[in-house]
């Protein structure tokens, strides 16, 4: 350590050697001399370290140890011993001040005999106060190599703390760094994600996110499907450069010309969106013409002529309900193709009659809606057996309609009309009041139920269902109550509660159509089930694909490791029954058995208990569909 020595005495120059040169050994005055100098009374001994080697650089005037300061360098002082009388140059008080303005880290000693300066004073100008200390002469040896030593280690230390503090910040600002460009690169990843990469409009993404926001608001809006006329040929002619140039201009067209508070997203291809507030449908049809009459003009793309031409289909929503992003985009979309139809460069507004599924639906609704008042519903039953001698343990009921104008309707096309209102609860009680009533006429059986995932998630869906049971005092182990993985996989926590309940009170619980859900494994391993149904598309292709065959045996051995019932759908042939029977399959049901029957019928199969294959040479097995919409 570095230790500057300035006073005008010869002799104190050689005393401050002597001192130096007779170390002492005792590291316990040494700790308890830094205990004293900063109130550190909870040192330790052993906690001070050696007392450190010191070159002394003598000054006998303050301008020389000035001097000597400003030269130091890198080989700065720890100490400086500063006489306060040191005529005829700067006092110590001077000397003192003009130090601390060279090296703001030394720690200097005022030694003196006199009191020319008091210390607040020479504090004020050579501060700070914790780097100012005192000795009084004369001095003792002690006092001065411990002072040093106790100084010196504090000025070391301080060295490694600023430098750890310069590493830190060091640190921060690089952090700080690489903080702002990640949020950099996720601002541009978000809009990547959200916009075009051809023109930097809204991507599709982006559009339905905010026509999600427009559908669910009150406010009256429209939403104009756009396509450019024989852009193929622009394409064809041209190059695909040339195409997306004319993509570019014509997004920047649409920009600059949709009504205030509109949105312009590419769609794909030459196909744009724009979404935009509007009174009425007047007013949306006059927008849109100044739409197509601004793309009506002629483009240079790369030095050729392109002629524009733009078609629309738009679809008004007044805002009076609530309406799915997708059938607003379909709409647009059909609109879109009359408008083709039509010659192109106009604008069509959609109408139910575009979509003949529409108003097909809402005969469909209508009529449903009267079916169960009008004895138009009625269920049938089909078996299902045991692997081994073909006993009859239960029936699945089965929805039929029979329409005095539609003739018979498949439960495939009015279950979904159901599920998408509230005919669905209705159309539900009913088949769960007519298939409890059947129960009372079977001997033992069960009777399997479908529930669709809307009625699964009715509020109080145990406690309805509970309800009617108790009221047809039939026990619960004779319901078992079918759903799919669609019915669960939305929300699965609540699922998983529901038929654990369901479990409790002794419901049997099957999984329908399984092995056609990407979820099945964690749904078995999650959900409280009793049995597996494989699904008949599964069974159809046991004998054609390698693929079906390892499905099949796959979920047969996961079940029976399970500890499940496994129910084969679909069986129609001697050559399924007798796969299925090796691979262990435990239950089957087709119409290599039976064939849905009417509720008579049922009470005759159940009573017997016992079922003859229906031979398949006979031909007498119906070739319709057969499962849960039979």
């Amino acid at each position: 350590m570095r230790i500057l020595i300035v006073d005008d005495e010869p002799g104190m120059h050689e005393s401050y050697r002597q001192c130096f040169a007779a170390r002492p050994g005792d590291d316990g005055d040494l700790s308890a001399m830094a205990a004293e100098l900063f109130g550190d009374e909870d040192v330790p001994p052993d906690a001070t370290p050696p007392a450190p080697r010191f070159d002394l650089v003598h000054a006998t005037q303050g301008l020389e140890a000035v001097d000597i300061v400003a030269r130091a360098g890198e080989n700065r002082f720890a100490v400086a011993f500063i006489d306060v009388r040191m005529p005829p140059g700067i006092d110590g008080r001077e000397t003192a001040k003009r130090i601390r303005a060279l090296d703001p880290d030394v720690n200097i000693v005022i030694v003196t005999g006199f009191s020319d300066f008091s210390p607040l004073e020479i504090a004020k100008v050579a501060g700070p106060a914790d780097k100012i200390f005192y000795i009084a002469k004369p001095f003792e040896v002690e006092e001065v190599v411990q002072t040093a030593s106790a100084l010196s280690h504090r000025w070391q230390i301080d060295r490694e703390l600023a430098a750890t503090r310069a590493d830190l910040a060091d640190k921060v600002a690089l952090l700080e760094e690489q903080t702002l460009e990640l949020a950099a690169n996720e601002m541009k990843a978000i809009h990547l994600a959200n916009h075009d990469s051809l023109t930097d409009a809204p991507n599709r993404l982006a559009f339905l996110r905010s026509l999600q926001g427009w559908v669910r608001a009150d406010e009256g809006f429209a939403m104009a499907m756009i396509d450019l006329d024989r852009f193929k040929l622009v394409n064809d002619t041209f190059g695909h450069l040339a195409g997306d140039e004319l993509i570019r201009m014509v997004c920047t067209l649409l920009q600059e010309h949709v009504p205030e508070r509109g949105m312009v997203a590419r769609l794909g291809g030459d196909e744009f969106a724009i979404l935009f507030p509007t009174p009425g449908e007047d007013a949306a049809v006059m927008a849109c013409e100044r739409l197509i009459h601004a793309c009506a003009t002629s483009f240079k793309v790369f030095g050729h002529s392109v002629q524009g031409s733009a078609s629309i289909g738009l679809v008004i929503a007044d805002g009076s309900e609530p309406r799915d992003p997708i059938d607003v985009m379909r709409r647009a979309d059909l609109a879109l193709n009359e408008a083709k139809k039509a010659g192109r460069g106009i604008v069509r507004v959609f109408d139910e009659s575009m979509d003949e599924s529409i108003r097909f639906r809402r005969r469909i609704e209508g009529g449903l809606s009267e079916a169960i008042a009008n004895n138009e519903l009625r269920l049938v039953y089909q078996p299902i057996v045991a692997r081994d001698g073909a006993e009859v343990v239960g029936f699945e009921a089965l929805l039929r309609w029979v329409s005095p104008e539609y003739g018979t309707i498949s439960p495939a096309m009015f279950i979904p009309i159901a599920e998408e209102s509230n005919l669905i609860h209705e159309l539900g009680d009913w088949v769960l009041g007519e298939a409890l009533e059947m129960l009372a006429r079977w001997p033992g059986q069960y009777v399997s139920v479908n529930f669709s995932p809307r009625q699964f998630r009715r509020q109080n869906f145990v406690g309805h269902v509970v309800e009617r049971v108790d009221r047809a005092g039939i026990a619960p182990s004779r319901l078992q109550i079918e759903i799919t993985e669609t019915a669960i996989f939305d929300d699965a926590e609540r699922a998983a509660d529901t038929l654990y309940r369901l479990r409790q009170m002794g419901f049997r619980i099957a999984l329908d159509d399984f092995g056609t859900g990407y979820s099945s494994l964690y749904n078995i391993r999650k959900f409280a089930l009793d049995c597996l149904k494989i699904d008949k598309s599964f069974i159809d292709g046991m004998g054609r694909e390698r693929e079906s065959a390892a499905i099949v045996h796959s979920i047969i051995h996961l079940g029976r490791a399970l500890g499940l019932e496994v129910v084969a759908e679909g069986v129609e042939t001697q050559a399924q029954v007798q796969a299925l029977r090796v691979a262990g399959c435990s239950h089957l049901q087709g119409y290599f058995y039976a064939r849905p029957m009417e509720a008579e019928d049922s009470v005759v199969i159940a009573t017997q208990r016992y079922l003859e294959a229906v031979d398949e040479d006979e031909g007498t097995a119906p070739v319709a569909g057969n499962g849960t919409q039979g």
